[in-house]
């Protein structure tokens, strides 16, 4: 399992800029002007985890593997977008398998960049966004209408969820986001979300562009995409898009000496990383050993089994038991054998609940 993040927002708000900072490689054009991202950017970024190399240095891995997130940067997205202004909305396609998406929205001032709409309103641009992401759900469902009606008359199963499939069309074409729809837990509602990926379903992450000054201290604009973000049990994250940028090239210790200036704790990319993961209820688990020292991505809660699924179904079906440690224990014992011999490598049995941490070793029947 890994995590995966669409960027979406208006033209000309830092899209591109943050794309081409968080993945440290200019393969997004950033220009000036509208629409300069034609077709859809993606990049797989390793997830920063420093646990990772202490654990290859104490067992003396031959390589280390993190987990990973991938990217996907579309065309900027102008209202009216459905109706084909701008490029029109046809690359939304490409982040409906996304888990997450994040909306860029611009919270800054400056004359020299030109903004879509003439002016500074980050909640105008949300609102311009989500319209359009609204749209693209209504004509998706709107467009498999007919045919479900037609199967639904051959198929008692299909049948029984039509009016729900109605009533969730009635309620996008009223503007409405799909998490919103009242009907969606019901049992023929959870069938119509899993088989659909609705946009406006997704968890969300609004990321607020700043200026430098902007970092130290939060604008009227901030503020607001903050309130916006609560009303809905969204996260926020902050970032200087141009400060990201000059990142690019600099040593590990340029890096965090440059954040320090700032009074910034973390880059663009961790904070993006750590907010997806805690919007999507995610953790990871880690295996060490001589041949690599690796991080897995899970969900909270998930238990041995499942974890053990995530690096091959056959663990999770001849799951045995898992042998454990924590982090914490494995880094001050030194190791394995020092964690065995005080008594901190734990066995547990299909019923555990995996830890963020933890680091694993699966036993399992072929």
């Amino acid at each position: 399992m890994g995590l995966s993040v669409g960027i979406v927002g208006l033209p000309n708000v830092g899209k591109s800029t943050i794309f081409n900072a968080l993945t440290r490689q200019q393969k997004a054009e950033a220009a000036n002007y509208p629409f300069c991202t034609i077709e859809p950017n993606k990049a797989v970024v390793p997830v920063p985890d420093k646990r990772l190399d202490k654990l290859a240095e104490i067992a003396k891995s031959q390589k280390v593997i993190h987990a990973t997130v991938d990217f996907v940067d579309i065309a900027g997205l102008v209202k009216g977008a459905s109706q084909g202004e701008g490029l029109g909305n046809k690359f939304l396609s490409n982040i409906r398998e996304t888990d997450a998406i994040l909306q860029v929205v611009r919270c800054f001032d400056d004359g020299n960049v030109v903004h879509v709409d003439g002016s500074i309103d980050p909640i105008r641009d949300i609102e311009i966004i989500e319209a359009e992401l609204i749209i693209a759900d209504f004509q998706m469902m709107e467009n498999r209408l007919g045919r479900v009606q037609k199967a639904a008359r051959a198929d008692k199963a299909i049948a029984a969820t039509l009016p729900a499939f109605e009533a969730l069309l009635k309620h996008l074409g009223e503007g409405n986001m799909a998490y919103k729809f009242e009907g969606k837990d019901s049992e023929q509602g959870r069938i119509i979300f899993k088989e659909s990926q609705f946009l406006t379903d997704k968890k969300v992450i609004y990321c607020c562009n700043v200026d430098e000054d902007g970092l130290l201290e939060d604008n009227d604009y901030v503020k607001s995409v903050q309130a916006y973000a609560a009303a809905r049990g969204a996260d926020v994250v902050k970032i200087c898009a141009k400060m990201e940028e000059d990142l690019n090239g600099m040593s590990e210790e340029e890096r965090n000496e440059f954040l320090k200036e700032y009074g910034v704790a973390e880059s663009g990319l961790d904070q993006i990383v750590h907010t997806g993961y805690h919007t999507l209820g995610l953790i990871s688990y880690l295996t060490q050993g001589p041949k690599e020292t690796r991080a897995w991505t899970i969900r909270r809660g998930d238990t041995a089994p499942r974890a053990a699924g995530v690096i091959h179904s056959d663990f999770e079906r001849g799951f045995i038991r898992a042998q454990v440690m924590s982090y914490n224990d494995y880094v001050e014992k030194g190791g394995e054998a020092a964690c065995r011999e005080a008594g901190l490598l734990r066995t547990e049995g299909k019923e555990y609940i995996v830890k963020d941490g933890d680091v694993i070793e699966f036993l399992f029947n072929v």
